[in-house]
Formats: structure tokens, C-alpha cells, sequence
């Protein structure tokens, strides 16, 4: 977008010119049959991603190369080992770097980076079984260049465990929690009881029996008794990681503002002259 202003500051596009410009990078279809929101992460600070979920691999691999050449990186979740094949050859072919995250991943464009932000993100697991969920949602949250720590195995069923990680993530000055969790879904209620930092709670498919495909974890979250708990869909890593991204972003936005005032404050205070000396 920068560029396409630059052009038209310089008398190198019209305005008719710039107008389609700006539009073809709002949205671009494919074949029609999908239409690439390219405008998405200047709208809202979140990228696009791709579903593979009934996506054929080859298709779903086109549709993540194709952001990446676009704007530097393409994400994609939900992936079969198919699509993941699928995907490394589109990507080799493209001469692109492939970032997994367990069913998901990141392709990007040689020597790209996302602008890195000051927010932090931690991401805590009940068990093992749920790192897969939570990676989904630390895809999107590097994709958005905050810092991210995840730390996994800290399930209710031995309290000991989470104390610890808890208080290093806290020290480490995390902006927001996510907190994934399947089974009871216990962990996300009980973390947001103790701190005083947005928790997000993100109930996974973990489990069997009765209840055993999210359900009672996402029920448990719903109900929880530490007020102020946000709770997204079963297995939504990527919703979880979205609402991650806003709530940190906009708490590094608000300390930049702040630091920027103080100094402002402290240019334009007065200096002090040194006292003048008796004569005589």
C-alpha cells in the first residue's frame, strides 16, 4: 500500500490507476473458485489462513504459496499428512521455507519477516495431547511478529506442576493467556482465577467416552466461576491465537503511546539554572 501512495506522490499512477491498485490488494481470486482476502491483515493485524479441511492437498498448497508470494507468508491449518506432503513440494518449488507447527504450518517468501511488536504471548497446555491445538494458535501469533512462550503438561491432575510456569510466564511479562485444555477443561478456569492477565481459555478434543470430543471441556470453560474467562470453540487454535494477537497488540500499542508522552513530558520540562553566586 505504501508503494502504491509512493507511485501516485510521484505522478507514477493515476488516481483511476492507484484505486485498482489498492483494490487488487484487498482481495484477489484464484481460478474463481476462491478469493484471496489479501486486505485482511492491514484491516485487523491478523493474516489469513487457509482451512486445508476439505481443501484437496494441491489446492490447498496453491492457495498458501499464493499468500506468501503475495504478502510474505501463508498460513494453513488442519493439515492431513497429505497436505503436508502436498505442501513441501509446492514450497520447494517455489524455493519458500516451510515453518510446522504440528497440523499447521507457515510458508515464507525468502527473507521475510512479520514486523515484530512488543506484545507477548504465553500459551499453556493441559497435557500433551493438546500441544497440537495450541501450536495452531502460536502459528498465528508469530505470524503477527509477538512474542510468543508455550509451556505444556501442566493438567490439574497434579496441581504442582503449573505453579512454576505460571509465575515465569508472569515474570516474563506475558500480555495474555491461552490455556488449552481437554479431558475436564479444568486448567483455563483455574489459571484465570489466580492472575489478574486476560486469559483465553481454548478447549480441545482431548479425551473419550461421554463428553471425550470437547465437549465437557468446552461446557467446564463456559461455566467457569473465575469471571472474566473467554472461552472460543473446540479445537479453534486459530480463533484462540486471533484473539491473542488483539489483546496483545493493543497492549504494546498503549505502552508505546505512554512511553512516547512521558518523554514528550520530560523535553518539555524546564531546566533547571544553577543558583547564582554571591558577589563580593
Amino acid at each position: 500500500m505504501r508503494d502504491v501512495l509512493r507511485r501516485l506522490l510521484a505522478g507514477e499512477l493515476t488516481e483511476d490507476e492507484a484505486l485498482g491498485e489498492l483494490r487488487s490488494l484487498q482481495l484477489e481470486e484464484l481460478g474463481g473458485r476462491a478469493r484471496l482476502d489479501l486486505g485482511r491483515f492491514m484491516r485487523r493485524g491478523i493474516p489469513e489462513v487457509v482451512l486445508a479441511t476439505g481443501k484437496a492437498p494441491a489446492e490447498a498448497a496453491r492457495l498458501t504459496i499464493a499468500l506468501a508470494e503475495r504478502q510474505g507468508q501463508g498460513l494453513i491449518s488442519r493439515m492431513t499428512p497429505e497436505h503436508r506432503a502436498a505442501l513441501g513440494q509446492a514450497a520447494g518449488a517455489a524455493h519458500m521455507d516451510v515453518v510446522d507447527h504440528a497440523n499447521s504450518a507457515r510458508v515464507l517468501r525468502p527473507r521475510f519477516e512479520p514486523e515484530r511488536l512488543d506484545g507477548k504471548v504465553a500459551l499453556l497446555t493441559a497435557g500433551t495431547s493438546d500441544v497440537a491445538v495450541a501450536e495452531e494458535a502460536l502459528m498465528v501469533i508469530e505470524a503477527c511478529g509477538l512474542g510468543t512462550r508455550l509451556e505444556a503438561d501442566l493438567g490439574v491432575a497434579g496441581l504442582h506442576r503449573f505453579i512454576g510456569p505460571l509465575e515465569q510466564v508472569l515474570e516474563w511479562g506475558a500480555d495474555v493467556l491461552v490455556v488449552a485444555a481437554g479431558m475436564d477443561g479444568v486448567l483455563p478456569g483455574l489459571v484465570a482465577g489466580l492472575i489478574d492477565v486476560p486469559v483465553i481459555g481454548l478447549p480441545v478434543s482431548t479425551g473419550y467416552g461421554r463428553g471425550g470430543a470437547g465437549e465437557a471441556a468446552l461446557g467446564t470453560m463456559l461455566q467457569s466461576c473465575s469471571t472474566g474467562l473467554v472461552v472460543v470453540n473446540i479445537d479453534n487454535g486459530v480463533g484462540a491465537g486471533a484473539a491473542a494477537v488483539l489483546i496483545a497488540a493493543r497492549a504494546a500499542s498503549a505502552r508505546s503511546v505512554s512511553a512516547g508522552a512521558a518523554a514528550a513530558s520530560r523535553r518539555s520540562q524546564p531546566r533547571s539554572r544553577p543558583a547564582a553566586r554571591p558577589r563580593g
